[in-house]
């Protein structure tokens, strides 16, 4: 009968060591773009009406964040990680009228006690309330039980109109479930109206946990998964934002899409989906930079007759010496998921090394996308071969976003 005490307080302990010694950081200085001058021109106009946060504050985020773009002293951790994102987001945000809301995910007194946590109730967006609600995401402690933030949040989003973006934030590590079945709930519930975006603050070792978030905007057919370095400069995440809460406007009436081509890529500017492609180069039935080096199936090895190809490639490069650029390998629907993301990641690898010979740029980098990301159908020889592909990725633009609405 003795026992009971003493093992409660060692779970509060437990529970609380997230929340202690958890020093601020301060980032390096973020000159933020001005966007109002895209909507005052009816070259962009705003698509979300609804913006709504989902983040980990639980005792994961309280470990050292070790990516890149986000230098500070000391050196942050990963819940410090998430609030510059979100205070650099606000920053580069243009004046809109759409009502903003956050929520966190842990345990232990960081959230009152309870699993999920309503920091800021949903509110007309402001700078100023936006940032207030940032700085109530004060500590990080507990484990990570994002279902019942994601059920919350379908609660939350009860009495909204209009089109609605939500941002999940995490590491994806150690979650008390994945949350996909209250992802699919959040999509019965609000249909086409929802976007789901997410931004993985994780470590190397936790890399399961973006594949997780992809999944996220798969199932609400509308969004796209990010990482820290492809919004931490001005410009990449002044091209996030404009994806959450911007589309194209049509400045001149009437007109009609089909019958232009503004990158002048070949493509009208109904299908494309990278509208500021570079001049020259190739591209998809989507307008956007594919390198065409089609792979035998279940193999990464170039074969000579695309070495031309990826000559012309480089050579693109060296005139844009400024581009950072992802070079991204992909995989038709066959064989098992696992080893489809092995075998993508060497396709990317294969190409960025053959480049790498011809430009010496310092610039590329690879990620393999596996199957998540085809282009065509899987049920035909034609449509598998399109799928094994390499494209290119600029300055953290998607070239292929999963829905353009």
């Amino acid at each position: 009968m003795q026992k009971t005490p003493v093992v409660t307080a060692s779970i509060a302990a437990l529970l609380l060591s997230g929340c202690a010694s958890q020093p601020t950081s301060t980032f390096d200085a973020f000159q933020a773009q001005d966007l109002n001058a895209l909507l005052a021109s009816g070259q962009y106009v705003q698509k979300a009406d609804n913006f709504f946060v989902i983040n980990d504050s639980s005792s994961s985020m309280t470990e050292t964040f070790l990516g890149t773009g986000f230098t500070a002293q000391p050196a942050p951790n990963k819940l410090a990680v998430e609030k510059e994102i979100l205070n650099r987001m606000n920053q580069t945000m243009p004046d809109l009228k759409l009502t903003s809301s956050i929520r966190s995910f842990g345990y232990a007194n960081c959230l009152d006690w309870q699993f999920t946590k309503l920091n800021q109730a949903p509110t007309a967006y402001s700078k100023a309330s936006l940032a207030s609600g940032v700085e109530a995401l004060t500590c990080g402690s507990g484990g990570s039980p994002i279902a019942s933030a994601i059920t919350e949040t379908t609660k939350d989003l009860s009495a909204t109109t209009g089109t609605i973006a939500v941002l999940v934030m995490t590491d994806g590590h150690d979650l008390d479930s994945d949350g996909i079945n209250e992802i699919q709930a959040l999509k019965r519930s609000y249909g086409d109206r929802l976007c789901v975006y997410s931004v993985w603050v994780g470590n190397s070792e936790e890399q399961s946990g973006q594949t997780l978030l992809q999944q996220y905007s798969n199932i609400a057919g509308c969004g796209f998964s990010t990482t820290p370095d492809r919004i931490s400069s001005p410009d990449g995440m002044a091209s996030f934002v404009k994806s959450v809460f911007l589309k194209v406007g049509s400045p001149v009436a009437a007109a009609d899409c089909s019958a232009f081509d503004g990158d002048k890529d070949g493509v009208n500017d109904c299908d494309d989906k990278c509208p500021t492609s570079l001049p020259g180069i190739p591209v998809s039935v989507r307008g956007c930079w594919i390198v065409d080096v089609k792979f035998d199936n279940d193999k990464a090895v170039i074969k000579p007759e695309y070495f031309p190809n990826l000559d012309n490639t480089a050579k693109v490069i060296i005139e844009h010496p400024e581009l950072a650029i992802e070079v991204q390998g992909h995989t038709s629907k066959t064989g098992g998921f696992k080893h489809n993301m092995d075998l993508s990641e060497r396709r990317a690898k294969a190409v960025k090394d053959y480049l790498v010979k011809g430009t010496h740029s310092p610039n590329l980098t690879t990620r393999g996308y596996g199957w998540t990301q085809p282009i065509d159908s899987n049920e035909t020889p034609e449509g598998r071969a399109n799928n094994r592909r390499v494209q290119l990725e600029v300055d953290g633009s998607p070239q292929q976003p999963l829905n353009s609405k």
